[in-house]
């Protein structure tokens, strides 16, 4: 019985400081698109909310890997790579690109548009990963 708990609450907690940094770091981005404000703040925030999605994501997989089971299992690993291919790119290409402008004192010009492009493509993937994960989650534990 306290395995079980324990082991719900780990991906529980993922669940609750993985996405809830993807959301603030997601809006933030979203109002950025066309605002020199918000791109100063989304710069400066993703400071915050990279290690938290990144402890959030390795409490999910760890959570999953001792929850689930088959078919679960299988769409977990799935979803979680996916979840770890998009936070590769943001970790090893946008949080370089802006932490440059920062350091040049350009934090809060907007983006390039092909780089916003990436971003948007990265949010869509973000959130269908992470909101299919918790459905996921729901799933099991019906």
């Amino acid at each position: 019985m306290i395995l079980n708990f324990i082991e719900l609450f780990i991906i529980l907690a993922g669940f609750v400081i993985g996405l809830g940094a993807v959301v603030v770091i997601d809006l933030h981005g979203f109002l950025a698109r066309k605002s020199n404000y918000w791109t100063l703040a989304t710069t400066r925030t993703h400071k915050v909310t990279k290690p938290m999605i990144w402890v959030g994501m390795t409490l999910v997989l760890i959570g999953g890997l001792l929850n689930y089971s088959g078919n679960f299992l299988l769409v977990h690993l799935i979803l979680s790579g996916l979840l770890i291919l998009n936070g590769l790119f943001l970790n090893f290409v946008v949080s370089p690109f802006l932490l440059k402008r920062e350091r040049e004192g350009m934090e809060s010009e907007l983006l390039p548009d092909s780089l916003q492009k990436k971003i948007i493509i990265s949010f869509i993937l973000s959130v269908i990963g992470w909101w299919t994960s918790i459905g996921l989650f729901i799933l099991f534990l019906l």
